[in-house]
């Protein structure tokens, strides 16, 4: 069954890039962005990170926290962190990916040919009660983060 607008969003605990737990329900109270990404350091994910880091300052300020989630390892998020300076939580979903596939973020893919298992691009904001108040499964990288704050109806 597809998950749908004012669902309560699947809970969660997962290490972040320091390996510390982070859970989703720690984020009552709080507007949560978790954007679902393939892999740190490639180019699309690279662009849809730094949209983020480019527009934190709004999303700070508004009170809404930024997540980003693959199945990369503490270490490859440090290094994607630093490298790009990003001011966010990466998490590590490794696989099989429970989160991502409790999130219909994990799947069949086909790429030249070949098909394989792999993180969807799909972003959701959940509401400070806990519930889905939007999803996005067609998700422009390099402009996401500026879509989420437009569809919000919040200023830069």
């Amino acid at each position: 069954m597809a998950l749908q607008i004012g669902d309560l969003a699947p809970s969660f605990t997962l290490p972040d890039e320091s390996g510390q737990m982070v859970s989703l329900e720690a984020q009552r109270g709080s507007r949560v962005v978790l954007y679902f990404y393939p892999k740190d350091d490639t180019p699309g994910c690279t662009k849809e990170a730094c949209n983020f880091r480019d527009q934190w300052s709004v999303f700070e300020s508004n009170g809404i926290k930024v997540f980003g989630i693959s199945k990369d390892g503490a270490k490859s998020h440090g290094k994607f962190i630093e490298k790009y300076d990003l001011p966010f939580t990466l998490l590590s979903d490794e696989e099989p990916c429970p989160v991502a596939t409790a999130y219909e973020s994990y799947g069949l893919k086909k790429f030249m040919g070949r098909e394989y298992m792999g993180m969807m691009r799909h972003t959701f904001v959940i509401d400070t009660d806990g519930k889905l108040e939007k999803i996005y499964t067609k998700v422009k990288a390099e402009t996401m983060a500026s879509t989420i704050l437009s569809d919000l109806e919040i200023q830069p």
